[in-house]
Order: C-alpha cells, then structure tokens, then sequence
C-alpha cells in the first residue's frame, strides 16, 4: 500500500447521511451502527440468488446476495461468540500502487474474539489477479487496527445441510419455556437423539424432537454436525 491512511465510509441507521472517517480512528460502535452500504438488486437473468434472512443473534432481517454469503450468514448465526452481524458493512477506501482502491466486504462480524471483517467469494475465483489484489490490501488494512480478516468459500456440505435444518428451530418464542427447561434438566448426556425425544413420557415424541433441535441451535445440547443429524447422533449437554 502506498499510503496507509485509509478511510471508510458508513451509512446511518434511519439517515440518509454517509459518514466517513479515518479507518485508523473510526471507532467499532460506528460500524455497528452502520446499515447496509447496498441493497441486493433483483433483474430478470441473474445469476446469483439475494433476500433475507431473520438472524437470531440481532433479531432482524440481514441480507445476503448470494446462497453462499447465506451461508456464510447461517454460519454467523449459529456461533455462539457473535454478538452482531452486519451485512455490507462499509465501504473501504485506500490508495493501492498509486490509485484510489474502493471495496465493500461482505460482513461485518462483532462478538468475543472482535471484529472480524469477512469476504465470501467461491473456491474457483479466489484466484483470479483483481480478486486476490482487492483481498490482499483489505486484509492489511483491516489488520493494521489488529482486527481479523476473513475470506471465506465454500463449507463442509454436511455441516451445512446440519445448520440448515437447525435454522428452522431458532424462533425461540415457538417453543414452550416449560418443556425446554424439563429437557435441560433432564440428563441427555451420551443418549442418542431418537432416544432424547422419547425422554419425558405425556410428551409428544415430535415436539420433543422439535424441543430438542432448538437447543441444538441456541448450544444447550450439542451433537457432532459434521455428521448427519441422524437419530443414531449421540448428543451431549453444555457444560
């Protein structure tokens, strides 16, 4: 980079008004607060997917622009260290081997390790020259204020097809508080997931078996997702 001192503009909830600072000064409540730089276009012919997703981590809709970036936003979600997300977060200004470079990240990632700034781009353009160049001095930018970068591609499909399905349960308001605090007492450690939802007898097995897919999800249970979701899954309680 030939001049470090890059900026980054942000939109202002309920505002029309972009404001821009300097990155190195720009504090991480602003980034936070900022709304989406650009929203997702719909045009007859193209060829990536965009629209909405409702997170349970901020309790509203975030958008994506394409099935990998929801899945990236699905990965997000579901871990439990992220405290926020923002979609198109800002947008990154900087002078790069003589010229004004600008770029858009896909996410903006807040929790306990940080501030994580995240690119979603598939396994088969990460090589392409003008992908890697704009990568490369995102990543030094974002790591100058000791913050993590992240180019994320394509997940391990089984993991994903798992948060798929587990998404579907994490509308907590859906679940009776009753039946999820007797499944959280009740010691499920080692037993299996179709022996967990006929655990609590007078209950209905497929509410159980709902009960339990959110705890999945909200990390009260656990199971290895990077096998199927199967009722031979053995599940195992949150310390």
């Amino acid at each position: 980079m030939d001049d470090p001192g890059a900026t980054v503009s942000v939109r202002r909830r309920n505002s029309d008004v972009v404001e821009e600072r300097a990155w190195a000064a720009a504090p991480s409540d602003l980034l936070k607060s900022a709304v989406p730089w650009r929203t997702f276009r719909w045009y007859k012919g193209q060829k990536h997917y965009s629209g909405t997703y409702w997170s349970s981590t901020v309790r509203d809709h975030v958008i994506y622009e394409s099935r990998l970036e929801l899945a990236r936003l699905l990965f997000a979600d579901f871990d439990a260290s992220v405290q926020h997300i923002t979609a198109q977060p800002f947008l990154l200004k900087a002078v790069v081997e003589g010229k004004v470079r600008k770029h858009i990240p896909d996410y903006l990632l807040i929790g306990e390790p940080g501030l994580v700034v995240v690119d979603v781009k598939p396994h088969r353009r990460l090589a392409r020259p003008e992908v890697a160049f704009t990568f490369e001095w995102t990543r030094q930018v974002v790591e100058s204020r000791g913050w993590q970068y992240e180019v994320w591609s394509e997940p391990s499909e089984v993991e994903l097809e798992n948060l798929r399905f587990l998404a579907g349960y994490r509308r907590d308001w859906l679940f009776s508080p009753e039946l999820l605090d007797e499944l959280r007492r009740a010691d499920l450690d080692g037993v299996l997931l179709g022996e967990a939802a006929r655990c609590l007898p007078g209950r209905p097995e497929l509410q159980v078996r709902s009960a339990i897919h959110h705890l999945l999800w909200s990390h009260a249970l656990f199971a290895d997702l990077r096998q199927p979701l199967i009722s031979s899954r053995v599940l195992w309680k949150a310390a």
